[in-house]
């Protein structure tokens, strides 16, 4: 089996999340990806968040599964020049420095394009160059504040109408993603030209274009002076931007969560249920829901009627869903083509028997931890089926990097000599000796 990515070498200088993720997909596709990390420590979710004392966090596993690791310091004339090598000879070079640091240490973009023209540089801030918080550190709620999401989400009124952000990482692993389709539209372009290009994805933006139906209603706001589909209409008030809503499903057919059987101890007995615009799906849904008298009755037959009498649906609803479990709601309102869901909560999709088939969890063996738990490769393939395998221990591929770079096992174990001051190879062997924990 033929790895769509075999063949490309990525120089990962990445940390925490978004690069991260951006760089294991890429290990997923098949490309070799060489993490760069800093001499002492590492990547700093190695520390964070651990279960096990002495092992590396599960934050870091869950990130850089299926990478090579290589300690460096690259603020050493030594350093930079190992890394000079290794960008000469790869295809992909991806940074998540703050604003400016690629640049103080040498590597800008301009650079590393004298370097190699074909290498394709991918770039991830919290902001584009342009704007007024470009020089801003941004973390994942800072871009979710930034990117709409925050404004738009959670309850609209009482003391819990605050700004919320999502529980998804749709400003660190979202802008993985975001980059990592940009690093593949680039590498197929150098395809045609020959020559690399810098792809540049800012967390703010991409959180942006995940709230691009807030933006959708803002305009629409600005128009009308009302969003029919929001909770608040038609007996709340609107000002001048997009409120938050709760629960709506976001677009225009009618969607809210419901409680089911147990919800008084279980925070996620609850059901999510659609109720479709066209005529013979709501017709469908009321017959299944128990209200067939809805297909005839002015307040409920037509979408705008609904829009209308919302806390009234909502109230019908849940005292049919309210005497069922969440999963027997799901099997019933589905047989008759209703859209809906249950809430799943971590424990739930942990031991869920389908997602573990079908590679969207899975088991991996981990060097000195063994196994674990992960999220799998999201897309499925017909013809290629990604074999995910454990996060590098820091520094653990050093040698081989080396090896391959021309380095002979004698220069090595000279380095190697040079810890315990055997030789005089003081600064190179500061960077080494460091990455191997010796």
């Amino acid at each position: 089996m033929t790895s769509p990515l075999e063949g490309i070498k990525v120089i990962d200088m990445t940390e925490v999340q978004s690069g991260p993720s951006c760089t294991q997909m890429l290990a997923w596709f098949g490309a070799e990806v060489i993490k760069i990390e800093r001499p002492g420590g590492g990547d700093p979710t190695r520390n964070e968040l651990t279960d096990l004392p002495g092992m590396d966090g599960l934050y870091y596993l869950q990130l850089n599964s299926n990478k090579r690791s290589m300690g460096l310091n690259v603020k050493t004339p030594e350093g930079k020049e190992i890394l000079t090598k290794l960008l000469r000879e790869a295809d992909v070079f991806v940074e998540n420095l703050h604003p400016g640091a690629a640049d103080e240490l040498g590597f800008s973009w301009e650079e590393v394009h004298k370097i190699n023209p074909r290498i394709v540089y991918g770039s991830i801030t919290g902001f584009d160059e342009n704007s007024p918080y470009a020089n801003v550190k941004c973390y994942e709620p800072i871009a979710q504040c930034a990117g709409g999401a925050a404004s738009t989400t959670g309850w609209w009124s009482g003391e819990n109408n605050l700004p919320t952000q999502s529980g998804a990482a749709l400003g660190d692993s979202n802008t993985g993603m975001h980059l990592l389709i940009g690093l593949l539209a680039a590498l197929l372009q150098r395809d045609k030209t020959g020559v690399g290009q810098h792809v540049r994805q800012s967390m703010q933006a991409s959180v942006l274009n995940l709230c691009r139906v807030k933006l959708r209603d803002q305009l629409i706001l600005e128009h009308t002076g009302r969003l029919t589909n929001y909770p608040q209409y038609p007996n709340g008030v609107f000002g001048d931007t997009v409120p938050r809503s709760g629960n709506i499903e976001g677009g225009g057919v009618f969607g809210w969560c419901y409680k089911c059987k147990g919800w008084e101890t279980d925070p996620n007995a609850y059901v999510y249920i659609v109720l479709q615009r066209e005529d013979k799906a709501f017709e469908a849904a009321a017959k299944a829901l128990g209200k067939p008298e809805w297909i005839n009755d002015p307040k409920f037959s037509t979408a705008d009627a609904r829009d209308k009498n919302k806390e009234e649906i909502y109230r019908e609803i849940e005292q049919f869903t309210i005497g069922k479990d969440k999963f027997e709601a799901v099997a019933e309102l589905s047989k008759a083509g209703v859209p809906c869901g249950p809430v799943l909560s971590l424990k739930e999709i942990e031991n869920d028997r389908s997602l573990r088939e079908n590679g969207t969890i899975v088991e991996v063996e981990q060097i000195k931890r063994g196994k674990y738990l992960t999220v799998g490769m999201p897309m499925k393939f017909s013809d290629f089926t990604p074999e995910i395998k454990g996060a590098p221990l820091l520094g653990q591929d050093t040698d081989p990097i080396l090896a391959g770079l021309g380095y002979t096992q004698e220069q090595i174990v000279k380095l190697r000599n040079d810890c315990s001051g055997q030789n005089g190879f003081a600064k190179l062997a500061k960077w080494f000796c460091i990455a191997f924990k010796v």
